[in-house]
């Protein structure tokens, strides 16, 4: 068991997330940063889809009831351990007592705490990601308590860890189902610049700053899902990410691959990022 002692500022529960409720209008949900969460659990020999806490800009404090064996990747937000440096990337193993808080960001957005077995959260939809109006709670709050399977013996496992940070401002992508309905200076516009994360960026979406001349008409609602980036009528680009909604009726110009959405979950505002067509 652990106690939530403070929150940060913004921690869920996340797995793979929810696939195969899309038509009835269930966003994905799942970790921002897929290559991380996955990264953590392959290092404590976890399942795939073992439930993992993504936390944003500022850490929580947590104390342990139970020993157990944890994992932090992603974001570098100076992770401590009874307030002594620990490892990122590393297992770290955790005494009764212990407590696990973090310090100044370093670097990234969003970083991964994995712990053995996973973590046991209620499932919904066959996921424990948290999303309003779905999980009873929407992140953590102070005095929560999250359980997990103390009776899993660790058994180390053997990553090649050459290459641990993902984060890449050239944002791949392909040809979205409107693309080619831009014209040539559009298209040129959207291959050639570089791009701002604006204010407006959260689990739902990302918009950016610089603004492209619309010329194209609404379309029928159609299916939309994360990496998707939309062109409003005033122009923005938003690119759509892990609990955004399942249809929209804005041109869809561009489709984000997965290794770039992992990317943009680690970029903050003010960001530079600049596309590249994948054919």
């Amino acid at each position: 068991m652990i106690k939530i002692i403070k929150p940060g500022l913004y921690s869920t529960v996340q797995d793979k997330g929810r696939k195969g409720q899309q038509s009835y209008g269930i966003p994905y949900s799942g970790s921002m940063d897929s290559f991380s969460s996955d990264l953590a659990n392959k290092i404590l020999n976890n399942s795939g889809n073992s439930a993992v806490l993504e936390i944003t800009m500022v850490g929580p404090v947590l104390e342990f009831v139970y020993e157990t064996v944890i994992c932090i990747t992603g974001a570098n937000l100076s992770p401590l351990l009874n307030n002594k440096i620990v490892k990122m990337n590393n297992p770290i193993f955790i005494k009764a007592n212990d407590i696990l808080s973090f310090g100044v960001l370093k670097s990234g957005l969003r970083s991964y705490i994995a712990i053995l077995g996973g973590f046991k959260t209620e499932k919904i939809l066959g996921s424990r990601s948290m999303f309003k109006n779905l999980t009873k709670a929407v992140k953590l709050a102070k005095n929560d308590v999250l359980n997990f399977n103390e009776d899993i013996i660790f058994k180390s496992s053997k990553i090649n860890l050459h290459k641990i940070s993902n984060i890449d401002n050239e944002i791949k992508a392909y040809k979205g189902p409107e693309f080619d309905m831009l014209d040539s200076n559009q298209k040129d516009f959207i291959l050639s610049n570089k791009f701002m994360i604006s204010n407006n960026y959260n689990r739902m979406a990302i918009q950016l700053t610089d603004l492209l001349s619309n010329t194209l008409d609404p379309i029928i609602t159609s299916i939309v899902m994360p990496g998707t980036v939309q062109l409003t009528p005033a122009g923005n680009m938003i690119i759509l990410m892990k609990d955004c909604q399942t249809t929209g009726g804005y041109p869809r110009i561009l489709q984000v691959e997965e290794k770039s959405i992992n990317s943009l979950a680690q970029l903050k505002k003010d960001s530079e990022l600049w596309f590249s067509l994948k054919i």
